[in-house]
């Protein structure tokens, strides 16, 4: 039955501060699930409202329609620069004395436009150095990370923002009872925007894009946008921008991009989670309403580009394994065509039963492929790409990706495909309904792209009328030879160049200064919230099924949705083999279904199952619309127990997995993880732990799929979350999961043990890029005392937990130091294993020993500072209050928590303890366990361009090999 959607107009009266009643108009859409407000005030402001009680927080995004579409030619990279100065404060915060800063930061805006015209490099030099001396200057009034003081001290969380093409948005998860001071911040940050501590920003911008330059997907969606929107700035220019502009900013063009664009009638506010939508409208009024709209908004335009003809192909060439990318051109997000491309690429690739599933990843015909909708203003694009298997060429690839396209064209696919997708998109719905953060990124994408919210609300309802013949004959109109095509292939890139480390004079980080707006925000009365913490007796029970199983049950009131688990006490310390058998199924069925009829009749129900493996646990998981839970579980009881593996498709397998392994190695990431494990845990670490491509040879087809079968006899407990009564789930769990009388105990295994730093030395793999990754990793073997769990987790919010914390102060904001930079006093996950610390950091090659030396100086010398310290304990105070633990989590705590062999919630005990806790304390003990200690210092670069000098001073340098950190 379709749902009737009715747009309604509504007033809500509330009462101004001067006690006259103010009417807000708002609008509404008749099955809106989201129950979203959308709002418009006076000065053209748009705020979606969405109330959702869960938890008492709510994720905010202030959503400016403006990106890197809209940068300047001769100054791209000019958005994202813009939206990192928008946290260096105001004219009411960030700054100790406003007046007396401007003139210096006038004086340098006005150098740096004489800087980006210079070409000698001498003449450069000499001005970057006049403009190093005013920004000291001007220093001595800057309050560094004042903008996040004020966020940690209400509370907030995942303070973030982002730049795309079309958007930039700033991003703030608070309390539910700090709304009015956050919209008392964000007010005076768009309305008073200050410039500063740009020279040092810039270098973190630098580093950003450093890092990317060992990502070769960015350079390749670079390629394949210059080929799919030749001409428009989708295709002609980047976010993060170019090399040669990032060197020459100009800091006047930067404040005329933000009187163009930060303008209220280009804004929106999105907020979901738990509040009076009556109150909040009225105080984002008086907090934003006084903005000044801009009377004639307007943005660069472009011609309408021409359809493209035939494929447009190019190569790119980059240190990463290999890759094919693809993308049909389209109508803007806010078009109808939308609908079709969400459903094809779901048809095409949904991660369990598109074509590209089916037909080449379970045959293993390729590697991989995906494809999804990249929908953005002006143009769309539906987006395909693939990674060869071994031996095959990325030409041969394409021809198999688009031969899967020519089954969309032709119809040559089940019925039952389209409506399983139309299934699967309702029940993802449904699952985002739950996320606050899901839901305001609703709103930004409509604001954003200009969709009507009552078309956002009929979406499904649209999808859900769709026929297989529309989709076939939108397929043979629009999915042709008419694609931009990118080969991304392996080799040297030799036209990187990394942007030269500048000579930057550290500038102060005046963290025991603070703006009477600061204090102000600090001091202000809110009605607390009280702290909920885990009670297991009270959140969830505790019971057997018939059969005897242990099971953990909490009931779902909320949705139709539910979360069953069959937990094992073993993982891959126990059998190195364990990890590979869900790969190895995703690719076989049972001696009567196929691979494809399973993951279909999975994808059919709207349910779906996972198997994961940990260093000591299985869990195999089951998920989706509780009205199906009974046909799942039967159907993973004959999958697991009847799974069949054969020599043709093994082999397949073992070849797939050999080069995945291959494309590891090339992957920056993937080797930082590996190096790190190795200089943690030894050799014997949960990545070198499993099985050779010789043993995988030798064992046969059938090795992995029995190590599955043979779970359901050994000792394991059930974890449910759904609708279904205690009783009711304990006898579906009996019926259908079968079990043998007596269960066999779980395998013991040789546990990861981490590994003692008693002297100082270097670990270094080799990785060819222009910047590193490093650690500094230190461990006594001291027992973990959870007594002192409240001290150690406000030293990590006050030293390394945020951009509050001195290491985001000392590295990043004073010297420039880094892109990323954190640090952690770590607590083990598990029962007899100790407590540890470590340091990391990217940055350029050329910065190695400055950031060695300056973690050192704040480790061995903690920064202390009063005010500091009690913004990270009013930050925690207020985190803990509005933290809850729900739904599923609720189950999995309780296991983390039998873990670690505690029996409560050890956040209670933290907030128990705060307000009792000194600077003093913290001090103590940091310089009792981390200050002047020996480290590990784990570096993944090129020895070519680091000074291996200074790392023999620091101790034995020990030379790791790839295959080394890999185990192969």
């Amino acid at each position: 039955m379709k749902l009737r959607f009715i747009v309604t107009a509504c007033l809500a009266a509330v009462m101004a501060l001067g006690g006259q009643a103010k009417e807000y108009r708002y609008r509404t859409v008749e099955g809106d699930l989201m129950n979203t407000r959308i709002y418009t005030l006076d000065n053209g402001l748009k705020v979606y409202l969405s109330v959702n009680k869960e938890k008492p927080r709510i994720q905010t995004y202030i959503a400016v329609r403006t990106g890197s579409r809209n940068d300047p030619a001769e100054t791209t990279g000019l958005a994202h620069y813009l939206e990192h100065l928008m946290f260096k404060g105001t004219k009411s915060f960030g700054t100790s004395d406003a007046a007396a800063e401007a003139p210096l930061l006038a004086e340098i805006e006005a150098k740096y436009e004489v800087y980006r015209r210079l070409s000698d490099a001498q003449q450069r030099r000499d001005c970057y150095k006049e403009i190093d001396s005013l920004s000291q200057l001007a220093a001595k009034y800057f309050i560094p990370n004042e903008y996040d003081k004020l966020m940690a001290s209400i509370g907030a969380q995942g303070t973030n923002a982002y730049t795309s093409n079309d958007v930039t948005c700033y991003v703030e998860d608070i309390p539910a009872n700090e709304v009015e001071n956050w919209l008392r911040v964000e007010g005076d940050r768009f309305a008073n925007m200050v410039i500063r501590g740009f020279h040092t920003e810039l270098e973190s911008v630098y580093e950003e894009y450093n890092i990317g330059l060992a990502q070769d997907t960015r350079k390749a969606y670079a390629a394949l946008f210059a080929k799919a929107c030749p001409g428009h700035p989708y295709g002609t220019q980047t976010t993060i921008g170019t090399q040669e502009h990032l060197k020459n900013p100009s800091i006047t063009n930067i404040k005329n991009y933000f009187n163009r664009y930060y303008v209220p009638n280009n804004m929106a506010v999105c907020m979901a989670g738990d509040m009076d939508p009556d109150k909040v409208i009225a105080l984002v009024d008086k907090y934003f309403g006084g903005l000044k709209p801009a009377a004639s908004l307007s943005r660069p335009e472009y011609p309408e580009l021409k359809p493209l003809c035939g494929v447009q192909d190019t190569t790119v060439v980059g240190k990463e394994a290999e890759r094919l990318m693809m993308a049909w051109r389209f109508k803007g997000a806010s078009d109808m065509q939308a609908d079709t491309l969400d459903v094809i690429s779901s048809m095409l690739a949904n991660g369990k039963a598109g074509l590209f599933e089916v037909n080449l990843e379970q045959k293993m015909l390729a590697q991989g492929a995906g494809a999804f909708l990249y929908g953005l203003n002006d143009y769309s694009a539906l987006v395909v790409s693939g990674t060869p298997k071994d031996n095959q060429s990325l030409e041969e690839l394409r021809g198999l990706i688009c031969g899967e396209i020519d089954k969309l064209r032709r119809g040559d696919f089940s019925d039952d495909l389209l409506p399983a997708v139309v299934n699967n998109m309702k029940l993802d719905f449904y699952k985002s309904l739950q996320s606050n953060e899901a839901r305001a990124d609703m709103f930004v994408d409509a604001f954003v792209n200009g969709k009507k919210w009552e078309d956002v609300v009929r979406r499904l309802d649209r999808v859900s009328g769709m026929t297989k013949q529309q989709i076939v004959d939108f397929a043979r109109r629009h999915l042709a030879d008419n694609y931009a095509c990118v080969y991304k292939v392996q080799g040297n890139d030799t036209t990187l160049k990394k942007i030269d480390k500048p000579q930057i004079t550290p500038i102060p980080t005046n963290r025991d200064k603070s703006s009477a707006f600061l204090n102000e925000i600090k001091s202000a009365k809110t009605e607390p919230i009280q702290p909920r913490f885990v009670d297991f007796d009270r959140d969830m029970t505790v019971t057997r099924t018939k059969a005897g199983l242990p099971m953990l049950y909490k009931k779902n009131t909320d949705d139709g949705l539910f979360d069953l688990t069959f937990y094992y006490a073993f993982g891959s310390e126990a059998d190195r083999a364990i990890s590979l058998a869900p790969d190895y199924l995703y690719y076989i069925g049972t001696d009567k279904k196929t691979s494809a009829q399973v993951k279909q009749e999975f994808y059919s129900l709207a349910c779906d199952y996972s198997v994961s493996v940990s260093s000591d646990a299985v869990y195999v998981r089951l998920t989706g619309l509780n009205e199906n839970l009974s046909k799942a579980l039967s159907l993973w009881e004959d999958f697991v127990g009847n799974a069949k593996g054969d020599s043709e498709s093994y082999e397949k397998y073992v070849n797939l997995l050999m080069k995945s392994r291959a494309d590891a190695k090339k992957n920056q990431r993937a080797n930082f993880a590996r190096l790190q494990a190795y200089a943690i845990y030894g050799p014997y670490n949960s990545y070198t732990n499993t099985l050779s491509e010789a043993e995988l040879r030798a064992a046969g087809p059938q090795m992995l799929p029995d190590l599955l079968k043979r779970l359901n006899g050994m000792e394991h407990t059930v974890l449910y979350y759904g609708p279904y009564g205690e009783k009711e789930i304990a006898a579906l769990v009996t019926r259908l999961h079968k079990t043998p009388k007596k269960l066999r105990p779980v395998p013991a295994g040789r546990e990861y043990t981490e590994q003692q730093t008693p002297v100082d030395e270097v670990f270094i793999a080799p990785y060819d890029a222009k910047n590193i990754y490093m650690m500094q990793y230190h461990n006594e073997n001291r027992p973990w005392n959870a007594d002192e769990m409240p001290v150690q987790t406000i030293f990590n919010e006050y030293f390394g937990g945020s951009m509050n914390g001195v290491v985001f102060q000392e590295l990043r904001e004073a010297r420039g130091l880094a892109y990323s930079a954190g640090a952690s006093y770590d607590r083990p996950w598990r029962k007899g294993h100790p407590e540890t610390f470590n340091t990391y950091i990217i940055s350029q090659n050329d910065k190695m020993t400055d950031c060695i030396r300056v973690f050192n100086e704040i480790l061995d010398t903690l920064p202390q500072s009063q005010a500091a310290f009690e913004i990270a304990r009013q930050s925690l105070t207020k985190s803990l209050q509005s933290r809850r633990v729900t739904r599923a989590s609720v189950l999995y705590a309780y296991l983390n928590a039998r873990r670690l062999g505690v029996s409560g919630d050890l956040y209670a005990r933290v907030y128990e303890a705060l307000p009792q806790l000194r600077l003093a304390d913290i001090v103590d003990f940091e310089q009792k366990n981390m200050a002047r200690k020996p480290c590990r210092y784990v570096i993944l670069g090129n020895e070519g361009e680091l000074d291996m000098e200074a790392l023999g001073r620091i101790g034995k340098v020990n030379r790791l090999t790839t295959e080394e950190i890999f185990g192969y």
